[in-house]
């Protein structure tokens, strides 16, 4: 089997993964909000989750109906044997999973109105690459629910006025949205130089860090609990039923900014955050990297 036809299995694989069985952190998570509710119909709605995660994992069957888009965050070792040809293979792994789970075909074109029928089309999959030493691939993968993707919000702050404005903007989010991103979300925020810079690491930090994980900077990982207390005080609940958990995490990320400007950017991930990552050798030889 050539490395090509094991990057296709791999990634494959890495899709169904995602797709039918959930992170251990998220699942996790999802019990100590299930242990420490109180109000007896979000008790249920968490029950019902839980439930629904087992059902999938055991049936090898979608965790959700959405299955969202596809979403592929790569790092590619400068040594290692197949570069500009992963996307191909990426876009042919999509098509195969498609089949093979089976996934809802999501890929829908704006202008004309049609759907692809396999997950692919023009930028999607979408895929970030970013080349790092050695000889190894990382994988990671994630589908990102339409519902979930929906509340997005960026503002354009002035400096002055930024720090009011980072409040309002998540608690702003977080109740207009309401129900409908299927809470307990995960939340993330990015503040950055310019719209896409934080939109970016909003949504890679909601995606992609670990629930229950605080952010390396002390300041940060403080400002991450009081925000995630403030939001969690909204009592919206599990599905918008009420009770003490609205998110099950919130995450920032940042890069450093223009002196006249101050982006801020809120991503939502749902409960159902299906996210897998693999590692791939030189030789093809691959695991998985998160826990289940």
């Amino acid at each position: 089997m050539s490395i090509e036809d094991k990057i296709f299995e791999m990634l494959v694989s890495v899709i169904e993964k995602a797709s039918t069985t959930m992170p251990s952190d998220v699942v996790d998570a999802l019990k100590k909000a299930y242990e420490r509710e109180e109000n007896p119909v979000a008790r249920k709605q968490l029950e019902a989750i839980l439930k629904n995660i087992e059902l999938a994992g055991k049936s090898r069957a979608p965790i959700c109906q959405d299955t969202g888009t596809p979403y592929f965050y790569l790092k590619l070792g400068e040594d290692f044997p197949v570069r500009s040809k992963i996307y191909g293979i990426i876009q042919d792994a999509v098509r195969e999973a498609t089949k093979r789970i089976p996934l809802r075909p999501n890929a829908v074109d704006p202008f004309y109105e049609r759907n692809s029928g396999d997950n692919t089309g023009r930028f999607i999959p979408w895929i970030e690459l970013e080349v790092v030493p050695g000889d190894k691939l990382e994988v990671a993968f994630v589908a990102k629910g339409g519902g979930s993707e929906a509340p997005s919000t960026l503002v354009m702050a002035t400096p002055l006025e930024a720090r009011k404005k980072l409040w309002e903007t998540v608690l702003r989010t977080v109740v207009e949205a309401g129900p409908k991103p299927c809470p307990p979300i995960i939340i993330g925020i990015g503040i950055g130089a310019g719209s896409d810079v934080a939109m970016s690491l909003a949504k890679k930090a909601a995606v992609l860090r670990e629930v229950g994980s605080r952010h390396p900077d002390p300041k940060v990982a403080e400002l991450e609990e009081k925000l995630l207390d403030a939001v969690n005080s909204l009592k919206i609940g599990p599905h918008g039923f009420g009770g003490a958990t609205t998110a099950l995490d919130l995450h920032i990320e940042y890069s450093h900014r223009h002196p006249a400007t101050y982006a801020i950017a809120v991503s939502v991930a749902c409960w159902a955050l299906r996210r897998a990552k693999a590692l791939m050798d030189s030789n093809g030889s691959w695991k998985f990297l998160d826990r289940r």
